[in-house]
């Protein structure tokens, strides 16, 4: 485990909840965000990334630096495929475009707090249990079988935990308020459309976790280079979303590079548990290699996309084409 300074979790901290509030501050009045914001966002995040695992290099050496930028980078392009799954949730909720970053900025804070979770749980039994590296190992072997079949998650957001636990909890009302999470009604307070939609976006992310998780726990083992290089990650991914919403479908070969990723992180692991468990002689492959891996599939992926557009009817479900935004918005009738 590194030995880091509390001045490095203290400036990540501020760093996080500063950039937080300059957002929401930002936002603070709904209107649609076009590519032109969302890119100017998401190259402060990227920046922000970049700028802090400078930091890591600094501070903490080369091989924590490589291992944070790895991290980042893994994270970053396994969370593209939640950006398809957070256009199907607005289509199925008919979110007004105007609030779907309002959404997706309580759903990155719940993402943050989820994912401290899980790190956390996961670091503690990594080092306790090394073998449990092999069990990981099968689930990303097993995702990136799926995502080579083109297996797509039967998520559906209306039946999602999350969402009808909601229900049962407080009554969810049919249309939208406007940006509000609450309103009453008859002098009880009910929920509004919105919050279901940001407990589907939960729902979603504690799926893609499992993919996620044991993915970054193969780069480092390390409790601040694993939720730091997460964090920074997920912070930019509404950004992303907005940049590229109109822009998924095109990217139809990513979903291939990203089982390409995932199948080479799962060898890393199980050389890596090999290493630990068996012997050491076994080999392990060290975080610059796994860092040129995952930015040469990225990179020939996206090529290959741009290169040969998809056939019409292998298309993936995009977001929403523009619904309209007002109180009067609201999902379809049916029980979600």
């Amino acid at each position: 485990m590194l030995d880091v300074p509390f001045w490095l979790w203290a400036a990540f901290a501020a760093t996080v909840v500063v950039s937080l509030a300059v957002d929401l501050l930002a936002h603070r009045t709904a209107h649609v965000i076009g590519f032109k914001e969302a890119a100017a966002w998401s190259g402060l995040w990227v920046g922000l990334a970049l700028v802090f695992g400078a930091v890591v290099f600094l501070v903490l050496g080369t091989t924590a630096g490589t291992e944070y930028t790895t991290a980042w980078l893994l994270e970053k392009s396994l969370s593209v495929d939640n950006l398809f799954v957070f256009a199907v949730i607005f289509a199925y909720f008919k979110v007004p475009r105007a609030y779907q970053h309002r959404v997706l900025f309580f759903g990155v804070i719940g993402a943050l707090v989820f994912r401290g979770i899980f790190l956390s749980l996961g670091v503690a039994v990594v080092s306790r249990f090394t073998a449990v590296l092999f069990a990981f190992a099968l689930v990303l072997f097993y995702s990136a079988y799926k995502l080579l079949k083109d297996e797509e998650e039967n998520f559906d957001p209306g039946k999602s935990f999350a969402v009808r636990m909601l229900r049962k909890v407080v009554p969810v009302r049919d249309e939208y308020a406007g940006a509000k999470f609450f309103v009453k009604e008859a002098g009880k307070r009910v929920a509004t459309p919105l919050l279901a939609v940001v407990a589907a976006i939960e729902a979603a992310d504690l799926i893609f976790a499992v993919d996620s998780v044991p993915a970054v726990l193969a780069v480092s083992d390390d409790a601040f280079i694993v939720y730091t290089s997460n964090a920074f990650a997920i912070l930019g991914l509404r950004a992303l979303y907005f940049m590229l919403a109109g822009l998924l479908d095109r990217f139809h070969y990513l979903s291939k590079g990203l089982a390409i990723i995932l199948a080479f992180i799962g060898v890393k692991l199980v050389l890596q548990a090999s290493h630990k468990t068996i012997s050491s002689d076994i080999p392990e492959i060290p975080s610059p290699i796994s860092l040129a891996v995952i930015v040469v599939v990225l990179a020939g992926s996206v090529v290959l996309s741009l290169r040969r557009p998809p056939p019409a009817s292998s298309e993936r479900p995009g977001p929403p084409a523009d619904p309209p935004v007002g109180p009067s918005a609201g999902p379809p009738d049916r029980d979600a």
